[in-house]
């Protein structure tokens, strides 16, 4: 196992950050989120309005991939329909 952290996706504000941290967590995938390099120093230092990005271990990479591209219906949420 390594502790190498990768970028899986990037979200535009820090809320849609939390929801996408949130998803990959419920699938079982430990994440975190920062503000990207090119987000730092933009909007006067207010970070929730930065580009941020979705970091997972090396090893959950591919499985967190596949869960953020399917969505929260489809990693077994429930749907209106």
């Amino acid at each position: 196992m390594t502790d190498e952290l990768i970028r899986v996706a990037v979200a535009a504000t820090e809320g849609e950050a939390v929801s996408l941290s949130s998803l990959l967590e419920s699938a079982g995938i430990q994440s975190m989120y920062r503000m990207t390099n090119a987000g730092a120093g933009a909007f006067d230092g207010w970070a929730s309005a930065a580009p941020q990005e979705i970091l997972v271990r090396a090893d959950d990479a591919e499985l967190a991939r596949q869960v953020l591209d399917a969505g929260p219906f489809e990693a077994g949420q429930p749907s209106d329909g």
